[in-house]
């Protein structure tokens, strides 16, 4: 398997043979002054402050108030620069992916939409092969399995109860690319739906649910305290009242004590920067994956856009389905930030500290998919995925695996979402 950048992606044939990094290092949840990164191949080999690295005085580069992150970690995405994940070519899904690499993404799922088993069979086939080459770490199953009555941007058609012969069916195709699936816990046979996750190593995802806050937590405990996570925290969820907590509450009992991971879209539309404050207070960075639920309208202007089957109409770069759903509203249809945007906007919105914001953004997304010992934070013998900002967080390189991501970014559409 070729694991290393595609042609397309890199400066030169091969990745940087050695390379210092110099600047404010922020990992694991740590703000580290004038430290040095060095970069051997496509491994970082050492992170140490500059006053102690003990090579020569004439290689190490000058003091600079860059700051040097971890290649960020998305979990949720289904598309980018025009193309999208559920219906583009390979070339458009790649061009995709290569988008969010060059601005700093440097692991990302490609998400899927609720669809006729046909269909996502064909997706399947047809995305493997950049998993496969390394473009993407793996694919996201937004469904079919879950409640019509928050299908949100989903088809409702396209929505079946549990089948856990049909996930089978799915998994099976899909070759051990699918790492996590989007299920509501009242659907049908979700005990036996988790059996067949659990079988081929998939993370299950609770999302697109209208199930009380009794049924999700029943629903988080049967996983028996295997990895989880929840799709889009408030996002196509009954809203919290005090009578009627729901599953938004239940999520987060769950995230504060160590059982699951909740995703937020905090890209200054679908939520609050008040609720994402929140939540980090709640229940911390560790327990916190920040995504973007990007779709095939980030990094583009307004207009008309699909996903999947659905036609979304982008005004003032909100993505919302072109017609009304089954309630009569036209419900967010993704999101068209990139991480960077949201991680700007979790630190100058909700004012989460930067190294807390972070951790959510890289380690524990990074953790999530079981990837933690190899990407999500800068330390020796991690891969070289290296994102460099200015102090404001604007994109000025990317270095995935070693290498410099061509492309260059745009550092003025750097966090004017939020």
């Amino acid at each position: 398997m070729h694991t290393g950048p595609t042609a397309g992606d890199r400066t030169g044939c091969d990745p940087v043979a050695e390379r210092l990094l110099r600047g404010t290092v922020v990992t694991d949840g740590r703000t580290l002054p004038d430290t040095v990164v060095e970069i051997v191949g496509d491994r970082i080999v050492a992170v140490v402050p500059a006053a102690s690295w003990d090579g020569s005085p004439g290689r190490l580069p000058p003091p600079s108030d860059r700051l040097l992150l971890p290649g960020l970690v998305d979990v949720h995405c289904h598309g980018a620069a025009g193309h999208g994940f559920p219906d583009a070519s390979a070339e458009g899904a790649s061009a995709a992916a290569r988008h969010h690499r060059r601005h700093g993404t440097t692991t990302m799922l490609a998400s899927l939409v609720s669809a006729p088993a046909e269909t996502l069979v064909e997706r399947l086939a047809l995305l493997g092969p950049l998993v496969g080459a390394g473009e993407l770490a793996g694919i996201h199953l937004e469904g079919p399995f879950l409640a019509v009555a928050r299908c949100g941007a989903h088809d409702p058609a396209a929505i079946v109860p549990g089948d856990p012969a049909l996930l089978e069916k799915l998994l099976t195709a899909a070759e051990g690319t699918v790492v996590s699936l989007t299920l509501a816990p009242e659907t049908p046979r979700y005990p036996q739906l988790l059996a067949v996750l659990a079988e081929y190593g998939v993370l299950p995802s609770i999302g697109h649910t209208d199930a009380d806050a009794r049924t999700t937590t029943a629903a988080v405990r049967r996983a028996g305290g295997a990895p989880m996570s929840a799709t889009h925290l408030f996002n196509a969820m009954p809203a919290v009242h005090h009578r009627a907590p729901g599953p938004v509450t239940a999520c987060l009992a769950a995230a504060a004590r160590g059982e699951l991971v909740v995703e937020l879209v905090a890209d200054g539309v679908h939520l609050s920067p008040d609720t994402v404050s929140a939540v980090f207070d709640l229940v911390g960075p560790d327990r916190i994956a920040l995504v973007t639920d990007a779709m095939a309208a980030a990094g583009m202007p307004d207009g008309r856009y699909r996903l999947g089957t659905m036609e979304v109409q982008v005004t003032d770069r909100v993505a919302r389905l072109a017609a009304p759903g089954p309630t009569g509203r036209r419900p967010i249809a993704g999101g068209t930030a990139r991480m960077i945007d949201v991680l700007h906007s979790t630190v100058t919105r909700s004012g989460v500290p930067l190294a807390t914001a972070v951790t959510a953004a890289t380690r524990t997304p990074a953790r999530l998919l079981g990837l933690g010992h190899e990407i999500g934070s800068l330390a020796a013998g991690h891969r070289a995925d290296v994102l460099v900002t200015d102090p404001r967080l604007r994109p000025l390189e990317v270095l995935w695996r070693g290498a410099t991501v061509t492309g260059g970014s745009d550092p003025g559409r750097a966090g004017t979402l939020s």
